[in-house]
């Protein structure tokens, strides 16, 4: 089991998926939340889940006006999740509060702070601009899944899986049979690991969506910042097309795909996951293939990750796992996440 880093920055909610109609409610380490905005200027607000009285769901409960009224027995809540009126009564018990929670909205992310509110500096926030970038077209979604939220930090830093996990979608033998390189930056929480493929078969999964036929060149660039953010830069082109000198490469596809990885509670997680592209940004046929090919990649994923899960729940004690080259990532990042714990839950150090 992965120990939890509270005093960091979690994704809890796309943008879309926060509003007034309805409340949502998400757990995050542990912790119930419901999720809404204000009236006026739309700010996201996150409070425990829990009325005090009678522990009752505020996410199915309603608003009135900016506050929170208990579906239950009618306790109010503000935005600071202070009570503010109680039934049958006009003084309200000191201790009646529930907690509000540090809130940052960025690259239509909700991004939430479970631990000390002290500590939660929005600069720390990694970003990813291309979610809400104009010029940039996003297919998006969100699966949770019954295992720790270590075993997908595992999954996404070892794309070797996509060979014999994901073969008739983005796996090829090319994946598996490349070396990766790995740069590891302790100080800042971040893990990258690159994977460049000179001469490999186009999967499936680019092929229909960009058109090329036969042999590609294939690069696939990880971003891994702990604890929460996975950014896959992912190119593909014709074998023989070489990028210009600035970068640009009018014959080459590039793909930004985004994971964040929250946990939910021990032995649960919530897997979102993003594709977005800056080509064909007006054809609608690519746009839904490109969902509905990766959200059935993604559901791969989460039956393995599942499955998994239940497996290592029947091991014996003291079983021993074998590691190998392409692990260094993973085992990067566990030593990470296993320092952010140690280490009192310090926030990562620098502006990402």
């Amino acid at each position: 089991m992965t120990a939890f880093a509270r005093n960091q920055w979690y994704v809890a909610a796309y943008s879309h998926e926060v509003g007034r109609e309805e409340l949502l409610g998400r757990t995050v380490l542990g912790e119930p939340l419901v999720f809404y905005r204000t009236e006026d200027d739309g700010t996201p607000v996150a409070l425990n889940d829990r009325c005090v009285h009678r522990r009752y769901p505020l996410s199915a409960s309603r608003l009135d006006g900016d506050r929170i009224v208990c579906g239950y027995h009618g306790f109010t809540y503000d935005t600071t999740g202070a009570c503010v009126y109680v039934p049958g009564q006009q003084r309200i018990p000191r201790t009646a509060r529930v907690a509000s929670y540090p809130v940052v909205e960025q690259d239509s992310l909700v991004w939430v702070w479970i631990g000390d509110p002290a500590l939660a500096d929005p600069a720390t926030l990694p970003r990813a601009r291309h979610l809400d970038s104009p010029g940039w077209v996003t297919v998006r979604g969100m699966e949770p899944i019954d295992a720790d939220h270590g075993l997908l930090v595992d999954n996404l830093l070892d794309l070797s899986h996509e060979t014999y996990l994901h073969g008739g979608y983005i796996g090829t033998p090319e994946v598996a049979e490349t070396p990766i390189t790995t740069e590891v930056d302790e100080g800042a929480g971040i893990v990258r690991v690159s994977r460049r493929m000179a001469d490999a078969a186009c999967p499936p999964f680019y092929a229909n969506a960009t058109g090329i036929r036969g042999r590609i060149t294939r690069w696939q660039d990880i971003e891994y910042h702990a604890p929460c953010l996975y950014l896959l830069h992912s190119r593909v082109a014709p074998v023989g097309v070489v990028p210009e000198a600035d970068g640009s490469d009018p014959h080459g596809f590039h793909t930004e795909i985004t994971y964040a990885i929250t946990p939910s509670a021990d032995g649960k997680v919530y897997d979102f996951w993003a594709v977005s592209r800056d080509w064909a940004t007006d054809d609608a046929e690519v746009t839904e293939f490109l969902r509905s090919n990766n959200h059935t990649v993604v559901m791969q994923d989460v039956d393995a990750l599942n499955l998994l899960q239940r497996t290592l729940g029947s091991e014996r004690a003291g079983y021993q796992e074998l590691s190998i080259n392409i692990d260094t990532g993973g085992l990067a990042a566990r030593r990470i996440l296993a320092r952010l714990v140690e280490e009192g839950d310090k926030p990562v150090e620098g502006v990402r």
